[in-house]
């Protein structure tokens, strides 16, 4: 479903980090394909999808970030990308000078999502509100672990990427479960037979209340008589 590049090298795994490199527009495949070639574990997000046109259908394969490229690199091997015509620069942390690292965690997430979504994958970079933590339990992204978030009207499970926004899909609200807890319409059957369980409480009191005002009232007659 996506252009996934992956070279072993003999440099030590633990010390790799991922990066972010800026590429010139409409180059991103050709500089993942050069970085493979140099041997630069690389990551380039693509989603196939079909279009549609007029007299034809097509399969094709959507950026979903353009002009960008993830590189998995050494210290020593920081600066091989930047060799590169296409690639002008890392993304940095605002008043830093150091790349800005995404965690492990967040690039398995992220690309597990896209892996296996049969739906769209978006990006989003404005903030977002955090929402609950969730993890799907149906469906084709069984297994991902994000926040549920709700946009235009839609459920969405999101991954958030450091400095990059947030990768959100279409996952029904039945597919996923609050982390800890119950599914979210387990959590929703609980509230509601919460709130069932409340008004009884106080249709129980109300009755109560009602007798005890016609029994004084009874009394008070029985007492004028």
């Amino acid at each position: 479903m996506q252009n996934t590049n992956h070279i072993e090298t003999k440099t030590n795994t633990a010390s790799r980090q991922w990066l972010v490199a800026y590429v010139q527009s409409c180059l991103e495949k050709k500089t993942a394909q050069r970085l493979a070639a140099m041997g630069i574990e690389c990551y380039l997000p693509v989603q196939s999808e079909i279009r549609q046109w007029s007299d034809r259908r097509k399969r094709v394969d959507r950026l979903v970030i353009p002009m960008m490229i993830f590189v998995h690199v050494t210290p020593q091997e920081r600066p091989l990308p930047l060799s590169l015509q296409a690639v002008s620069r890392y993304m940095v942390l605002r008043g830093e000078s150091t790349p800005a690292v995404i965690p492990d965690e967040q690039m398995d997430r992220f690309r597990f999502m896209l892996d296996y979504s049969p739906e769209a994958v978006e990006m989003c970079s404005a903030p977002l509100a955090p929402g609950d933590a969730v993890k799907v339990i149906k469906g084709p992204l069984a297994g991902l672990e994000g926040e549920l978030i709700t946009v235009n009207g839609k459920s969405k499970v999101a991954v958030r990427l450091d400095m990059l926004g947030c990768a959100h899909v279409d996952v029904p609200i039945g597919f996923v479960e609050k982390r800890g807890g119950g599914g979210i319409e387990g959590q929703k059957n609980k509230k509601t037979k919460e709130i069932q369980k409340t008004k009884e409480i106080q249709k129980t009191k109300e009755t109560l209340k009602a007798k005890k005002i016609q029994k004084r009232r009874q009394q008070e007659e029985k007492a004028v008589r």
